[in-house]
């Protein structure tokens, strides 16, 4: 029945698509193109982040357990896809005018992305091989584009989105679903992604959350697990930084909710370059990014703070 309500909701949505100002799901239009971002609100609340001794499948870096408090934000409701990438990637329509929310950022100044080296990347599914760094530069051109003020999640975002008010070890339980209606995982991938959207959401509406390819998020990684400020975790060196909710070539222990990933200089293993690329992952096919908008905009400072800096690698 939930799924039932959800999709009629989805349909009134397509169909009417409200403004970015009001708290409510909207389109955002990339001005220039045919393509645009499905953003679905979050309402913040605080919650249980990690994972208990007792799961199945649980690692020592997914603990202690804490009460963690996130404010509202918007979540794009699929990973980004090679299309809507592509127009960040070549800056064709950066001047075309459109609507626009009150972030004044100047789009000219922001870095533009090389081609990847090697480009497995097709029409229709997510973006992938991309670096946490280009991921995070495309949603600060997002935000000069629209005026309003887009970034990756935090880890604790990532996770409050993902259990959708659930504390199992998935967003679902085995009374209603199992993890091939919801997820693309080394059991029925055949050891390839796909299209964002095939299988069914988690009960905020948010697409692949588990499995498929797993997400950028701003953290840096502790294996030792989480300190006592769960805000957001910087780090200074460019490896290791955390990717949630596995992949398409993972088990399904590693798509649990609370399960961390974490980047590794194995990644460009393939790429001659040096310094090797600040946007591509060579041999990372399994690694995509979704983005959030929080509601509450930040002064021009932290927003700068929530961009990642470019750390080159020699």
């Amino acid at each position: 029945m939930r799924y039932i309500l959800f999709f009629s909701v989805f349909l009134f949505f397509t169909a009417f698509q409200f403004s970015p100002e009001s708290f409510r799901p909207y389109s955002q239009a990339m001005g220039g193109s045919d393509y645009s971002l499905a953003m679905i609100p979050i309402e913040g609340d605080v919650y249980q982040m990690g994972s208990p001794p007792d799961e199945p499948g649980r690692r020592t870096d997914e603990a202690p357990v804490r009460n963690v408090e996130v404010g509202d934000f918007w979540m794009s409701q699929m990973e980004i896809s090679w299309d809507v990438y592509e127009l960040f990637l070549y800056r064709e329509n950066d001047n075309i005018s459109q609507s626009k929310g009150n972030v004044d950022l100047e789009i000219d100044g922001i870095s533009g992305a090389t081609m990847p080296y090697v480009n497995i990347n097709k029409p229709g599914y997510p973006v992938v091989n991309i670096t946490q760094y280009a991921a995070s530069q495309f949603c600060k051109w997002l935000t000069a584009k629209t005026g309003y003020y887009y970034r990756l999640p935090t880890e604790a975002e990532w996770e409050y989105a993902c259990r959708a008010g659930t504390q199992g070890a998935y967003s679902f339980t085995k009374d209603d679903l199992f993890l091939d209606d919801i997820a693309w995982y080394k059991g029925n991938s055949d050891g390839h992604y796909h299209k964002s959207g095939l299988k069914k959401p988690n009960d905020f509406g948010l697409f692949d959350m588990h499995g498929n390819v797993a997400e950028w998020v701003l953290d840096h990684y502790n294996p030792e697990g989480y300190s006592s400020n769960l805000t957001f975790t910087r780090g200074t060196k460019l490896y290791p930084k955390v990717v949630r909710g596995g992949s398409f070539k993972d088990s399904p222990e590693r798509l649990r909710s609370a399960a961390r990933g974490f980047s590794e200089k194995a990644w460009k293993k393939q790429d001659p370059q040096s310094p090797k690329s600040l946007w591509w992952h060579t041999d990372a096919p399994h690694i995509g990014f979704r983005i959030v908008r929080p509601k509450s905009v930040p002064f021009r400072d932290q927003m700068e703070k929530y961009w990642i800096k470019p750390i080159k690698e020699y």
